[in-house]
């Protein structure tokens, strides 16, 4: 099995991501024990084989069709689901928030990860059409996962602890994903 070669679907960078994918994951795992400091830092280390990846793709010259799909469903994995289902967990545990707050919470985050799926997809389909320009439309999932772990803090620390709010924060964060605000791109 060759590692360089574009053709193998387990080449080092399509590997590369699938570290990433592991570490989402595991990191769902570990939110569900209340680990959330582990999860956080299994999700920083999945940030760096999602930056991994693609430098390693394009020096050794193995992008592929197959590659570009494979990162945008680890990132909606570890940038996507896996940042919400953290928030969630995050505000029954340290804000005890229940009852219709924590039924609007969920409603909240299951808009989130639909939009941040459509962000996916629609810059799939640009990519595909060769359109991506120096400017992200919309905040780019992995930016959006870091503005939820922003809040995720504000709550962990007891700064925010009212779900309705939290869920109107995310709502915007939500929004953002799919908006016409334009982000340079690295």
């Amino acid at each position: 099995m060759d590692l360089y070669d574009k053709h193998n679907r387990f080449n080092i960078a399509n590997l590369i991501t699938f570290g990433n994918i592991a570490c989402g994951v595991t990191a769902m795992y570990l939110i569900q024990q209340n680990s959330f400091t582990v999860a956080i830092i299994l999700a920083w280390i999945a940030g760096a084989f999602d930056i991994a990846d693609g430098k390693v793709a394009r020096k050794y010259k193995l992008s592929t069709e197959f590659g570009v799909q494979l990162d945008s469903f680890a990132d909606f994995l570890s940038f996507v689901v896996m940042p919400a289902f953290l928030l969630f967990y995050a505000a029954k545990h340290y804000a005890s928030v229940s009852g219709f707050a924590e039924l609007l919470l969920g409603v909240v985050f299951v808009w989130y990860i639909i939009s941040g799926l459509r962000r996916l997809v629609e810059f799939n389909l640009k990519v595909d059409a060769g359109e991506v320009a120096k400017y992200f439309e919309g905040v780019p999932t992995p930016l959006g996962a870091i503005l939820l772990w922003v809040l995720y803090l504000l709550v962990a620390y007891g700064l925010l602890s009212s779900g309705y709010i939290l869920a109107l924060l995310v709502m915007g964060i939500a929004w953002s994903l799919n908006s016409q605000l334009r982000i340079p791109h690295p």
